[in-house]
C-alpha cells in the first residue's frame, strides 16, 4: 500500500469514527426531546447522517479497508433460535 492510500485509508477510518460519534449523539438529542417538532427535525438530521456513514462505509469496503466477513450458518441459526425463544417468553 502507497503512502497516498494509507493517507487516504486514515482519513476514511477517521471519517467512519466521526460519523459512528455523530449518529450517536442526533440519536441521543432525539430520544430527548421534548417536543415532536424539535424530535422530528432531528430525526431528519439523523437519518441523513446514517446515510452519510453508510457510504462512507461502503466504500471503506469496495476499497478492502473494512472487510466484514460472512456470518457462519450454524451462528446464524443459534441467533435466529435465540431471539425466537425470547419472544415466545
Amino acid at each position: 500500500m502507497n503512502n497516498t492510500q494509507m493517507q487516504e485509508k486514515e482519513l476514511f477510518n477517521d471519517v467512519l469514527a466521526s460519523q459512528k460519534f455523530i449518529t450517536d449523539s442526533y440519536n441521543t438529542f432525539t430520544n430527548e426531546c421534548a417536543t415532536p417538532t424539535v424530535r422530528n427535525e432531528f430525526m431528519r438530521i439523523l437519518t441523513e447522517e446514517h446515510q452519510i456513514q453508510a457510504e462512507v462505509f461502503d466504500e471503506m469496503q469496495k476499497r478492502g479497508w473494512y472487510p466484514t466477513p460472512a456470518a457462519e450458518q450454524q451462528k446464524i441459526q443459534q441467533a435466529k433460535q435465540k431471539f425466537q425463544n425470547m419472544s415466545q417468553q
